[in-house]
């Protein structure tokens, strides 16, 4: 039992489906572990293999992890993923992003698009209203251009991603590659968040 929590990890890594793809039946007529065990056996192949089927198969394009995106993300994300919920996974991802902007400038009065245009505009910063700056504000052409593109990003990521997720309903689920790419939008947001000094008067 102790090792399963590892085992789990690692499976969660190789074979993200493996809970729902690899059958359990027999863990109530053989053993409990039954799953674990066959879904270590193909994680163990899988790990032999891959970089021999890659090679022979001639792609060796670069992967995308979502374990390897930024923490708020994936935090949001983790629980829904592994139980194939990628489009709540992603709706989670979202609001934790939103959420931990909203910690970080101290605000509650606003929150998604509208928080995000308060926080990235580049008029200076009002009572109760702080900027996150992503450069030093020296009235350039670049200052107001990654300002403008982080606001106009962020609102992309809200209005085209996280409300058709949580707003329309009967949507069928989500493929997890499109899923992985929406997740991947909201890394870059949260990193760009993270990063940022706050600016306060």
């Amino acid at each position: 039992m102790a090792s399963a929590q590892v085992v789990e990890q690692i499976l969660d890594r190789v074979l993200p489906r493996w809970r729902t793809e690899v059958p359990d039946d027999r863990n109530k007529t053989v053993n409990r572990w039954c799953q674990h065990r066959e879904a270590a056996q193909r994680a163990d192949a899988v790990l032999l293999r891959d970089a021999e089927v890659r090679e022979r198969l001639g792609d060796d394009a670069p992967q995308l992890s979502a374990a390897a995106m930024h923490r708020w993300v994936w935090d949001g994300a983790r629980s829904l993923w592994g139980s194939g919920h990628f489009r709540e996974a992603v709706t989670a991802a979202a609001r934790k992003v939103n959420a931990e902007t909203q910690n970080k400038v101290t605000r509650r009065d606003v929150s998604e698009t509208a928080l995000f245009q308060s926080v990235f505009s580049k008029d200076a910063a009002k009572p109760g209203q702080p900027r996150l700056r992503l450069m030093a504000d020296d009235n350039s052409d670049t200052f107001r251009s990654v300002h403008r593109g982080a606001m106009s990003f962020a609102e992309g990521c809200f209005a085209g991603i996280r409300n058709p997720n949580s707003h329309e309903d009967g949507l069928p689920e989500l493929p997890e590659h499109e899923a992985l790419e929406q997740l991947a939008a909201f890394s870059v947001l949260a990193r760009w968040v993270d990063s940022a000094t706050v600016d306060n008067v």
